[in-house]
């Protein structure tokens, strides 16, 4: 039985990784910005009720962090997994025409809270001896630019970096980092826009049919994590959904499938 702390595990696929590793019969800790336990986690509490631990936790704040750690091994004991997956989008807007309250909010939680994170959880693992340590990637962690979204694309490629730096810093000591690396997903990142209005998926095309065409439910990518998490013992490993093929085989299969998620 492993022990896990996941960020940004009220919902999305945060969420279903959680789920899946309380199916796997690990311990689980959630955390989020929220004070209290929304009906879902409650109905998920009162399931796994052994298993479960709820710590709230804002990642722009290094001390909650850090508390987030130290109430999770002072109910499990140490800790085997760590994930980074607290994320924020930007609105679907020219870089140039989005406020600072939204440069600041994207740059916060996916830079300074995964690194942070990493920090708090490198420090923990390696007075154990052993842990693994891994960060969500995203769009930008490949190098490909979509206009209106290079805000978002930017925090993924630095964590690309930032994450294969740390594999490197933590060689030699018992402790593992690695990647997720998702591809598209059906979540409140995709149908709901960061600014209150209308959601790309829904005034671009376009983009909803590339969409239609490559997302996934994140039950089914989340389902496909976690072992691989629970058995992976490589540094510097990524642990890739949508691959290169998997994409050609979707636009090849086309004209004889019709996947729509939205």
């Amino acid at each position: 039985m492993k022990n896990i702390i996941i960020t940004g595990s009220t919902r999305g696929i945060g969420l279903c990784m959680a789920l899946e590793f309380l199916k796997s019969g690990c311990n689980v800790t959630f955390s989020g910005r929220c004070a209290q336990l929304s009906d879902r986690l409650i109905e998920v509490q009162s399931q796994y009720e052994s298993q479960f631990l709820y710590v709230p936790c804002n990642v722009h704040n290094l001390g909650e962090i850090q508390g987030l750690w130290d109430k999770s091994k002072e109910r499990w004991g140490t800790i085997d997994i760590w994930i980074n997956n607290a994320g924020q989008n930007a609105p679907h807007e020219y870089v140039y025409n989005t406020d600072q309250r939204h440069v600041d909010e994207i740059l916060t939680t996916n830079i300074s809270g995964m690194i942070y994170g990493c920090q708090v959880a490198s420090r923990g693992m390696i007075a154990q001896k052993y842990g693994a340590i891994y960060s969500m990637e995203g769009l930008g962690s490949n190098n490909m630019i979509q206009k209106k979204t290079i805000l978002y694309g930017t925090t993924k490629h630095a964590l690309t970096y930032f994450m294969t730096g740390l594999a490197k810093e933590l060689k030699g000591t018992g402790v593992i980092a690695g990647r997720l690396s998702p591809g598209m997903m059906l979540t409140e990142f995709i149908t709901k826009s960061a600014d209150g209005n209308i959601p790309a998926i829904e005034s671009d095309k376009s983009f909803q049919k590339i969409f239609n065409t490559l997302a996934d439910h994140p039950e089914t990518v989340a389902a496909f994590f976690v072992p691989r998490m629970l058995s992976n013992t490589k540094n510097d490993a990524q642990i890739m959904w949508l691959t290169n093929m998997k994409t050609m085989g979707r636009f090849f299969s086309i004209p004889f499938t019709k996947r729509k998620l939205v």
